[in-house]
């Protein structure tokens, strides 16, 4: 079991990227079903896939997304901000900028999953979950 599961998200991506695989399955929650949502709507991976078996906890296949010219991915960086040991949270006037606006960093608010720019243009805050970039 592990302690922090969104961590253990982000990580089985990291090392699928650093593998050069396709795909990718994670066990799902709603919570990640959410971020998995918003990297692909921000146009980070390439598709995903919701498979819910009866009675157990799921998965999400991922499909991650590659340059098809240069096979590099479209995740360059992955970085979980906010840990069960050290919450993170920012209100709506000093919400973070990741590389001066070319990344995204993701945001659990009041109302759903949302992005930092999402966030800004509502005025809410929220716990920072992760940067990608």
């Amino acid at each position: 079991m592990t302690t922090d599961p969104i961590a253990d998200y982000l990580t089985r991506i990291r090392n699928a990227i650093k593998a050069n695989h396709r795909i990718v399955e994670v066990p799902a929650s709603n919570l990640k079903k959410e971020i998995t949502k918003v990297l692909y709507d921000k146009g980070f991976i390439q598709n995903y896939k919701f498979e819910d078996d009866m009675g157990k906890q799921g998965v999400i296949k991922i499909a991650l997304k590659y340059n098809p010219m240069t096979k590099i991915n479209a995740i360059q960086h992955l970085e979980r901000i906010s840990k069960p040991g050290l919450r993170r949270y920012a209100n709506a006037e000093s919400l973070p900028r990741v590389l001066n606006g070319l990344g995204i960093a993701i945001l659990s608010t009041s109302r759903g999953v949302v992005t930092d720019k999402e966030a800004r243009q509502e005025n809410i805050g929220g716990e920072v979950l992760c940067y990608v970039y």
